[in-house]
C-alpha cells in the first residue's frame, strides 16, 4: 500500500480524534491540514508516516503540542468561540492520553509512542483525566437508541456518572416528544432507529431548538466520516467500551456543545 493510501485510510479517524480533542470540526481539521502540510514540507517527517496510525498520530501530536495555545480567534460562531476559549484552559496532556486510549483504542504503549512518553506516564495522565471527569457537574441526558439492551446499558453508565436520564427514545418521533417536555443537556444517539427514521434527523430537530452536546454511538461510523458534510464532533463506534463512552461524555461536557461545525 502506498503512503498516500495509508494516510487516506487513517485520515477519517485522525479527523475524528482532532475534533474530539479540540471540540470543533473547523479547529480539528485545521490541525490535521497543518500536519499534512508539515509532512509535505519535510521529507523526513513524510517518510516517518510509513507504518500506519501511530506515526500519523505522532506527527499530528507534534503540531498540536507546539501550537494548541495559538488557535486563531473564532469569528461569527458562538459555539466555535466557546470551544476556542475552553481550549485555552484545557489540560491537554491528560485529555490527549485519555482520548488516545479510549476513543482511538490505542494501547498504553502506542499512546506513549504517539505522545513520546513512557507507558507509565500515559497511565498516570489517564488516571488524572479520569479524576477530572469524576469532579464534573451533572446534567440531564436523552438516549436515542432502538436496541433495548444497549439503551439500558447506556442508562446505567450515564447514571453511574452522576447524570440523570430525562428520557429515552427509539424513534425520531419519540425523541421529539421527550424534548417537548424538557431540553436535555446531552444527547447520546444512534443513527438507525426502530421505525426506519434517522438519529441524524432526530438530532437536527433538537439542535434547531438549542445547542446541546451530541455523541453519536453507531455501528456505521463510516457513514459520518466522509468529509462531505459537517461531521459530529463526538463519534463512538459500536460495539463500544464503557470507558470510551465515558470519555466522550466528559469531552462533550468539557466544551459544552458539539453542534457540527463547517
Amino acid at each position: 500500500m502506498s503512503l498516500g493510501d495509508q494516510i487516506a485510510k487513517n485520515l477519517p479517524y485522525l479527523r475524528r480524534y482532532a475534533r474530539a480533542l479540540t471540540g470543533s470540526q473547523a479547529t480539528g481539521d485545521a490541525f490535521v491540514r497543518a500536519t499534512l502540510e508539515a509532512a509535505l514540507a519535510d521529507e523526513g517527517l513524510k517518510a516517518s508516516l510509513e507504518g500506519g496510525r501511530v506515526p500519523l498520530y505522532r506527527a499530528f501530536n507534534k503540531v498540536w503540542s507546539s501550537a494548541y495555545l495559538d488557535v486563531p480567534d473564532a469569528v461569527g460562531e458562538d459555539h466555535e468561540g466557546a470551544a476556542q476559549d475552553r481550549l485555552k484552559s484545557i489540560t491537554p496532556l491528560n485529555r490527549q492520553a485519555l482520548l488516545l486510549t479510549t476513543l482511538e483504542d490505542f494501547s498504553v504503549e502506542q499512546a506513549g509512542e504517539v505522545m513520546e512518553l513512557e507507558p507509565a506516564q500515559i497511565e498516570r495522565l489517564v488516571q488524572e483525566a479520569v479524576s477530572e471527569i469524576d469532579r464534573e457537574s451533572s446534567t440531564s441526558v436523552l438516549i436515542i437508541e432502538d436496541e433495548p439492551l444497549i439503551s439500558m446499558q447506556l442508562e446505567d453508565l450515564v447514571t453511574s456518572l452522576g447524570h440523570e436520564i430525562c428520557g429515552t427514545a427509539a424513534t425520531r418521533t419519540q425523541a421529539q416528544e421527550v424534548v417537548a417536555q424538557k431540553t436535555p443537556g446531552l444527547v447520546l444517539a444512534d443513527i438507525q432507529l426502530a421505525d426506519g427514521s434517522s438519529g441524524l434527523d432526530a438530532v437536527d430537530d433538537i439542535l434547531a431548538i438549542d445547542s446541546v452536546p451530541v455523541i453519536f454511538i453507531t455501528a456505521y461510523p463510516e457513514r459520518l466520516l466522509t468529509g462531505d458534510r459537517p461531521e459530529p464532533t463526538y463519534l463512538v463506534t459500536k460495539p463500544f467500551q464503557e470507558q470510551t463512552v465515558r470519555t466522550a461524555i466528559s469531552q462533550a461536557l468539557f466544551f459544552g456543545s458539539s453542534r457540527p461545525l463547517g
